[in-house]
């Protein structure tokens, strides 16, 4: 027998209940951070949407409310992601194509209209440009007269899987490490409530890392950014309790729920054993799962409905806090109504349908779980050693290494499904010629440019150029005298420079990376 395919006490010997596993809500946390889990309180159904204008996506974040969405998740274009305006050449075609376009202050004011910033939980997926998007929410919201210490929400702020999945950067690595632990300086002093990280494994899977790469990545970049703060004099304790993770979530049921069981446990212990973490609420790890846009086929697409509600329950089993469902239409365009309501609609059966929320950890004690999570375990604390011995994560993402292990795994899991070693319904197994592909519902008209083009230069008419530049040589001064941006960042926004006017400042003193350096 190569395999096998039952487990008994046998496999997980050694074991030790109290110190490896323990009840929920005790240290080291593996079978949950809360004690009663979702039977105290669900995990929040947070929903990523964003698209076209501001408009637009404030329609949809109120539709999703109105059916029952308990927090909002902002995605922002590609342009607002780099620091280009959407009037600039480079932005054309891009414009609102993969998430909601932002350039001014007026843009996060008309994003957020109507909808209580003191009430909702917001999440914004942005890194390179997270300091002035932020900025904007703040004083969006200082304009609904709400003060920033009763914000609640989560900046995603996680510069370094920029570099190993998704390219979305502007500065060199270190600069941009320094960027982020100025939004961690000043959310402690500032914005109690608030998550200033949301360090994501997830674009990592999406890359093609696997489970096991996928957290030990995750946890060296978290190693490095908290190395930067506490350089700065911040407190492990206070810094622990608001950062966060977000981790995506495959096909592979129990490997998923042992990976988030195993996560857990060896976070724990980096911030007690190596960082000295007094507070056991430092010592937890909050994470914010998603349903994996690559696991998604074109082909029969109303399959991933099923792909994506046996995601969800491997997120909800591994004891995830916050989770979005994808809709079934993605992998055609950007998602329908139907579908977007279709994927919330998963996560309410299973909450209020399923019971599994009555119970924390349901899968604890399984000779199979228990020996996945302890071998989990074993993987992610190998990767972290390896890592660690070649410099640690900002050495290894200048020299290529942790990406270039990501590119290993996505080429041999490509080959396994070409060899039908790996199944795919639909695409190597069961397929189907005769299935009608539906036509993507939401199409961004080309006109969008032209209209932005328009909105800005009346924008900039109005303003006064010499306050202007005025804020641009502030902001390119304080960068050269390495301090916490995000006060100038704030007065920047404050007096109507551009997102894209405050990056090109920064540019000019932290300069731009070049893959091919």
């Amino acid at each position: 027998m190569d395999e096998k395919y039952f487990f008994t006490p046998e496999d997980i010997k050694g074991l030790n209940y109290e110190k490896d596993i323990s009840d929920p809500g005790k240290f080291p946390f593996t079978r949950g951070i809360h004690r009663t889990m979702y039977k105290g309180k669900l995990w929040t159904m947070r929903q990523y949407a964003g698209y076209g204008t501001a408009k637009e996506t404030n329609e949809r974040f109120k539709y999703l409310l109105a059916k029952g969405q308990t927090g909002l998740s902002v995605a922002f274009d590609l342009p607002t992601q780099l620091g280009i305006d959407s009037d600039a050449p480079m932005a054309k075609g891009e414009v609102g194509k993969v998430g909601v376009t932002v350039s001014t202050i007026y843009d996060m004011e008309e994003i957020f209209k109507e909808i209580p910033l003191k009430q909702v939980s917001t999440s914004m997926t942005i890194n390179a440009t997270a300091n002035i998007i932020l900025a904007m929410y703040i004083i969006t919201a200082e304009k609904q007269g709400v003060k920033e210490n009763e914000l609640r929400g989560t900046v995603q702020n996680d510069l370094l899987k920029e570099f190993l999945a998704r390219g979305n950067y502007i500065y060199p690595p270190r600069e941009s490490v320094k960027l982020a632990i100025d939004i961690w300086e000043y959310c402690t002093r500032y914005i109690p409530k608030w998550y200033f990280v949301s360090i994501s494994g997830y674009h990592i899977r999406e890359k093609g890392a696997t489970a096991g790469q996928e957290i030990a990545f995750t946890f060296a970049n978290a190693i490095e950014y908290i190395e930067n703060a506490l350089s700065r004099g911040l407190d492990i304790n206070r810094i622990g309790e608001r950062i966060s993770f977000f981790f995506g979530v495959h096909n592979n049921f129990f490997e998923e729920v042992a990976k988030f069981r195993a996560a857990r446990k060896v976070w724990s212990r980096i911030m007690k054993e190596r960082f000295g973490a007094e507070s056991e609420k430092a010592m937890k790890m909050r994470f914010h799962t998603q349903t994996c846009g690559s696991t998604l086929t074109y082909q029969e697409p109303h399959n991933n409905i099923i792909r994506v509600a046996l995601q969800a329950l491997a997120a909800i089993f591994g004891g995830t806090q916050s989770l979005h469902t994808n809709s079934f239409d993605e992998a055609i365009g950007l998602p329908s109504k139907e579908a977007v309501k279709i994927a919330l609609r998963t996560q309410q059966i299973i909450a209020y349908e399923s019971k599994v929320s009555e119970y924390a950890d349901p899968l604890g004690g399984s000779y199979l779980l228990e020996k996945l999570t302890r071998d989990k375990e074993e993987e992610i604390t190998e990767i972290l050693k390896d890592i660690e011995e070649r410099g640690g994560a900002l050495k290894c993402v200048e020299n290529g290494y942790m990406k270039k292990l990501i590119e290993e795994s996505a080429y041999k899991y490509q080959k396994d499904v070409e060899k039908n070693k790996e199944h795919v319904v639909g695409v190597n197994i069961f397929k189907d010629e005769d299935v009608k592909i539906p036509s993507p519902e939401i199409k961004i008209s080309e006109k969008i440019f032209e209209e932005r083009a328009r909105f800005l230069r009346d924008f900039r008419k109005k303003r006064d150029r010499s306050t202007v530049l005025k804020w641009m040589g502030i902001l390119k001064e304080k960068a050269e005298k390495d301090e916490n941006l995000m006060p100038y960042i704030k007065s920047a926004v404050k007096n109507n420079l551009t997102l894209g006017e405050i990056c090109n400042s920064l540019k000019e003193v932290y300069g731009e990376y070049d893959r091919r350096d």
